[in-house]
């Protein structure tokens, strides 16, 4: 671990403010996000060999709510209290007079300040240091990226004390039952990332290192993104001993396919609810309504061939009574008549037969012997 050149104590040239019983050293700010890791430094440097007895971390959200006790550290036991439990650790040397608070899942309610105080054993001196903490709104968890675009995630650790990384982990995960895979490792002192290794197969050369290591930011930028590289992506920032961690899930967008502009391609749509039962009411009101449009067509054409009919029929009568001079006559010819009357030796009348006769009808002439059996008289015949 990296620790500043150590100075005696000089109240005058360090600003310091001295009590009857305390030393104060003038406070420090230090802004995170929501559910961020916070280092909370108080290291109180000297050459001599004094040994710590006994630290207190308090806290204090304004000038008029009580204090409430963060951790205290006493007989080689660290303890943390109330609200704070699960939360926070102490991270620093204590031995090296290293007091050093880690705030992890910071809450809103977690804003204000921090008060470390260091007692020594055979001593009546204490060491304070104050951090004031700024929380702001929690930064997105989740990203979005559509296909070939390139996407960076962030991973920064915040410290109050000048302590550099040893090492940053990226691996990603699919899935809850699938193996990890290693994105990038970098080491401060390679001084160079090692993302490219084959090992790492399908992200090599595709990762790449973009934040400050100086001021222990592990961001990444992923470039040419993938359908597969949708998952979560887990950033790992080691200082020594200390790890901390930050998650980010990526989401990947399919781009949407290039259509020309004809033919025009539809894309289906999804029916909401209630269009969804207008469209069933209808087919139903169709379905109940078909058989009344059926019977009224029928009803309709019906009475429409009826008096198609009967006008055709009333035509035809009106035809035949208007023109009977159309109907055609069948007589007997003037040959026959001749020779009937050369054989009979008679002089007799000529009748003529005429039948009526309908156009699909044919009439047969009358014999000479029809006429005899009438006894002389010619008869008339009416063929149907």
């Amino acid at each position: 671990m990296f620790y500043p050149l150590k100075l005696i104590l000089m109240p005058v040239l360090l600003s310091y403010s001295l009590g009857p019983n305390d030393l104060i050293v003038s406070s420090v700010e230090l802004t995170v996000h929501v559910d961020d890791s916070a280092l909370l430094g108080c290291i109180f440097q000297s050459t001599e060999e004094k040994l710590v007895t006994k630290v207190d971390w308090i806290f204090s959200s304004g000038e008029h709510f009580k204090d409430d006790y963060v951790l205290f550290y006493y007989a080689n036991l660290s303890v943390p209290v109330g609200r704070f439990q699960n939360r926070v650790s102490l991270v620093g040397d204590i031995l090296h007079h290293d007091a050093s608070l880690l705030l992890q899942n910071v809450e809103e309610a977690d804003q204000g300040n921090y008060t470390c105080e260091i007692r020594f054993q055979m001593e009546s001196l204490v060491f304070k240091r104050a951090v004031v903490l700024h929380v702001l709104p929690e930064e997105p968890k989740e990203l979005m990226a559509h296909v070939g675009d390139s996407t960076q995630m962030g991973c920064v650790f915040h410290s109050t004390e000048e302590k550099h990384m040893t090492r940053v982990d990226w691996m990603f995960s699919s899935g809850e039952h699938t193996k990890e895979e290693i994105v990038l490792s970098y080491y401060p002192k390679l001084k160079a990332p090692m993302g490219y290794s084959q090992n790492w197969g399908r992200f090599q050369n595709r990762v790449n290192l973009v934040g400050d290591t100086s001021r222990n930011d592990g961001s990444i930028m992923l470039h040419r993104v993938k359908e597969s590289d949708g998952g979560s992506y887990t950033c790992s920032i080691h200082l020594g001993n200390l790890t901390v961690r930050k998650t980010t899930v990526l989401h990947v967008i399919l781009k949407e396919p290039r259509t020309l502009v004809t033919p025009v391609t539809l894309r289906p749509e999804i029916l909401g609810g209630n269009q969804l039962v207008i469209i069933v009411g209808i087919i139903c009101a169709t379905l109940l309504l078909l058989p009344v449009l059926i019977l009224i067509v029928k009803r309709t054409f019906g009475n429409k061939s009826s008096v198609t009919s009967t006008t055709l029929v009333k035509s035809l009568e009106n035809t035949k009574k208007a023109n009977p001079e159309k109907h055609i006559y069948s007589s007997i010819t003037k040959q026959e008549v001749t020779v009937e009357e050369e054989s009979s030796g008679k002089s007799e009348a000529t009748y003529v037969t005429m039948h009526p006769v309908w156009p699909s009808l044919r009439t047969a002439p009358t014999s000479p012997s029809d006429k005899k059996s009438d006894g002389g008289m010619p008869r008339t015949e009416q063929a149907f």
